[in-house]
């Protein structure tokens, strides 16, 4: 081989790999200490707010419904159980039911108010499988439009979202209170 021959792309330390995609914003998560209280115990008790100032969009017996702060998708909303409880398994059968039944609202609250084309509905249990809060489990409902995944959450650390939270929330808590009530 010649001087003006190229041997190809250099070869990273270790050997060629997958390639990566940076979420730098993430790792706030990951180091952030954890504070002294629940915040997802604090919020629901917390009387000098409105549920609106604290992105509460409904209440319900055993759980309520919750604005994401760091949301994926406007709308972005968790079903939190009232009991402070980091296993699934050890919430009573009443607390799942209840659960569940506020996921299938929070579709069709999403649906109507957001126009959403389909849904995310999950658990992050414990720190790896992506909790941000590890000590009180919280079901996820996230919805999701056609082409709502773009360039700018991986190259630009930017999640576009096209709501103001407490907007959204105000526009969901009426439409949350004329369904539960039909």
């Amino acid at each position: 081989m010649t001087d003006t021959e190229s041997t190809g792309p250099e070869v990273p330390p270790g050997g060629p790999g997958p390639d990566r995609l940076w979420a730098p914003w993430r790792y706030e998560y990951l180091v952030a200490p954890d504070p002294d209280e629940c915040v997802l115990c604090t919020i629901p008790a917390d009387s000098g707010h409105t549920d609106q100032e604290m992105l509460i969009t409904a209440r319900f017996e055993l759980c309520y419904v919750l604005m994401n702060l760091y949301p994926y998708n406007p709308g972005h909303l968790m079903i939190v159980p009232y009991e402070h409880q980091s296993r699934l398994q050890e919430l009573p059968a009443e607390v799942h039911t209840e659960m569940m039944q506020v996921a299938g609202l929070s579709v069709d609250v999403l649906t109507e108010a957001m126009s959403a084309q389909g849904f995310n509905i999950g658990f992050n249990l414990g720190r790896a499988g992506g909790a941000g809060i590890i000590d009180h489990l919280h079901l996820h409902v996230v919805p999701r439009w056609v082409g709502d995944t773009n360039f700018m959450p991986v190259l630009g650390e930017t999640r576009v979202l096209s709501d103001d939270l407490w907007e959204t929330c105000a526009r969901l808590q009426p439409v949350f209170d004329r369904r539960r009530n039909d």
